[in-house]
């Protein structure tokens, strides 16, 4: 991939496991993450709770009230414990091994269709 690495948002319904978003960037901050939440309280409602990593772009301040504002509960994996989230680890394993590692991509516009194509 020409300019560096692809980041991946990834949001799955724990309880219908149904893919609701797959946002491909080269950057992920927490406005991005924001942004992409809300359209999709928008769509289907607010969740009971959102599972993360600690990632950077989960915990910063203004997410994290927007998160509380719409009465959404926060469960935070433990650093370096990724059998926490073993239904998303597992999940994230399929577009890498289904996708990614199959297909040469040159651009992020490129990957955004291939993966979308995949998803």
């Amino acid at each position: 991939m020409r300019g560096g690495k692809l980041r991946m948002l990834k949001v799955i319904d724990e309880y219908t496991r149904q893919y609701l978003c797959m946002h491909v960037d080269r950057r992920m901050n927490p406005r991005k993450v924001k942004g992409i939440l809300s359209d999709l309280v928008d769509v289907y409602g607010a969740p009971e709770h959102i599972r993360s990593d600690n990632g950077s772009e989960f915990i910063e301040e203004d997410l994290r009230r927007w998160i509380a504002e719409n009465h959404i509960k926060t469960l935070y994996i433990d650093p370096g414990s990724p059998w926490q989230n073993g239904f998303i680890e597992s999940f994230n394993a399929r577009p890498r091994e289904e996708c990614l590692s199959l297909e040469q991509m040159w651009t992020l516009s490129e990957a955004r269709v291939v993966i979308e194509d995949w998803r």
